[in-house]
């Protein structure tokens, strides 16, 4: 009698467990990711001749990292390119490792890591089919920092509790994405990726906590004209804004005409250090040089880390904290092999 109440108690748990976390007909076991510098990203470009010089299980070598898993080396006309096919759940570690501090609060790790799990999976099924060197990802800000090695307890456990766990809409992983700090106010997918998402829409945020929140620039005109190849620009202005208060276009003004050029586009081509973001409160002219000040490092689109930190710091829980930046969406599960 008692083992027929138990079967019928376990019975219930899984119905109840399937009611909350309905599986997503998805199964991945690995993930191949491109290795680069984070600072001077590198991938082949689709019509380069590439070979495969090597491939081996164990442990290599880059940058002074080491990166453990199948490993493949690549020769192309532009150098030589490394793949690093690993476990999906220690990708999913060593993203968190490298997107968040290990001292972070733990319900911080846990949402980063559902964010990190439900992104790498939609490139997997969803993204481009890279070529000519087949990869999912790539190991720097074009995707997700992958940070190799061994992780703290707190990032492990983190991911560990969270297993299997995404982001869904309507049934299907999102495409999850988040940056560090978003000085206030999340942005409109569309105005960063060309395309609007319902669960991607701007979200009042509290990123005080982030070193950049409030953030000055001075950057000579000439380092800007060598980066946009416009020559003879006498002034830079603000011309128009996004929904969440950034800057969508400058105005260049020359001596005999006038130009607009993306926000985005001229913090891409200076670097994201250089410009940490597109949400600028001031922009004035000192001799050569553009004085800005603004908020925020990164696209603004999705999840703000620093503020999933206050949230976290203030006791909400990672699934409160994914609700709120991702409204409208599930957490479920993706089917295991």
């Amino acid at each position: 009698m008692k083992s027929v109440i138990l079967k019928i108690i376990v019975l219930h748990l899984i119905v109840v467990l399937l009611i909350l976390y309905p599986a997503i007909g998805y199964s991945v076991e690995s993930i191949r990711v491109l290795i680069v510098d984070g600072k001077k990203f590198k991938s082949p470009n689709k019509n380069e001749k590439v070979v495969r010089i090597g491939n081996s299980k164990g442990e290599a070598f880059l940058e002074g990292i080491k990166y453990k898993g199948n490993i493949e080396i690549w020769k192309g006309e532009k150098g030589l390119y490394l793949v690093n096919e690993i476990p999906f759940e220690e990708y999913i570690k060593g993203v968190v490792a490298g997107e968040m501090g290990s001292n972070w609060e733990i319900e911080a790790l846990k949402a980063q890591s559902v964010a990190a799990r439900t992104y790498a999976l939609f490139q997997i099924k969803y993204g481009p089919v890279q070529k000519p060197i087949k990869y999912h990802v790539s190991s720097s800000v074009m995707h997700q920092v992958y940070k190799s090695g061994n992780v703290s307890e707190s990032i492990s456990k983190a991911v560990d509790d969270t297993k299997s766990e995404i982001i869904a809409f309507e049934g299907k992983p999102i495409i999850a994405y988040y940056h560090s700090t978003s000085g206030g106010k999340t942005e409109e997918a569309s105005e960063i990726f060309q395309r609007g998402y319902p669960y991607l829409i701007p979200v009042e945020t509290s990123s005080e906590l982030s070193p950049y929140h409030v953030w000055e620039r001075r950057i000579p005109i000439e380092e800007i004209e060598n980066a946009i190849q416009i020559k003879g620009i006498k002034n830079i202005t603000i011309d128009s804004f996004t929904a969440s208060n950034r800057v969508r276009n400058f105005k260049i003004q020359k001596e005999n005409n006038e130009s607009y050029f993306p926000a985005k586009d001229l913090r891409r081509l200076l670097g994201w250090d250089r410009l940490p973001s597109t949400l600028i409160t001031s922009i004035m002219r000192e001799d050569d040089t553009l004085i800005i000040e603004g908020r925020g490092y990164g696209h603004g689109v999705g999840m703000c880390q620093w503020t999933a930190l206050d949230l976290a710091k203030k006791g909400k829980n990672y699934k409160e904290i994914l609700s709120f930046f991702y409204p409208g969406t599930n957490i479920e599960v993706y089917e295991e092999k």
